[in-house]
């Protein structure tokens, strides 16, 4: 059985997965979540919710969203259908990379996943029209805790490949505020 690739990344509690795959000429197979596997590599996180999502568009933007202590959440992100730019802002005050951000791009065809721990705001923006994406969640969504910042925040410096065009954001994602005057936990 070939082993999980784990690659730390900007941010080295922030990773980046290529689960194995396994092939004929049917098609491949791969496990996205083995807790036992995961756990093995220095995963260990009990997800509760699986969420997806589907953007039309090529540019869009979704995030940067994170929910607050004592509700925070670890993410598990992959790509079902097309590629992200994925991005994981560091949000915990004490932490000498508070503020930078890591991030990676997943794509269906790769497998790759990124594993964003709790303490992180998260986002991506599709490179691609009809993306889908699939995560897992390590707690429940708690309306009350949510919160996210910027997508274009300077002090956080994200460069977007969005080739010159304007980014698809919903509503309430346009009005995020930015890092400095977001809702952080002390």
């Amino acid at each position: 059985m070939k082993d999980l690739e784990i690659s730390c990344l900007a941010i080295g509690e922030v990773k980046l997965i290529k689960p194995p795959r396994f092939g004929d000429s049917r098609g491949w197979l791969f496990e996205t979540w083995n807790h036992r596997t995961f756990a093995a590599s220095g995963i260990d996180t009990d997800f509760v919710q699986d969420n997806a999502s589907f953007s039309r568009l090529r540019g869009t933007i979704r995030g940067l969203h994170y929910q607050t202590a004592p509700r925070a959440q670890a993410k598990l992100v992959r790509t079902v259908r097309g590629s992200i730019f994925d991005v994981a802002v560091d949000l915990r005050r004490s932490s000498p990379t508070f503020g930078r951000f890591a991030s990676a791009t997943l794509t269906a065809e790769g497998g790759e996943q990124m594993f964003v721990p709790s303490g992180f705001a998260h986002g991506f923006c599709t490179l691609e029209p009809d993306t889908e994406v699939a995560y897992k969640i390590s707690d429940f969504y708690a309306p009350e805790h949510e919160a996210g910042i910027a997508w274009n925040d300077p002090e956080i410096g994200v460069d977007w490949p969005l080739e010159g065009a304007d980014p698809i954001l919903s509503e309430k994602d346009a009005r995020l505020p930015r890092l400095a005057d977001a809702r952080l936990d002390p």
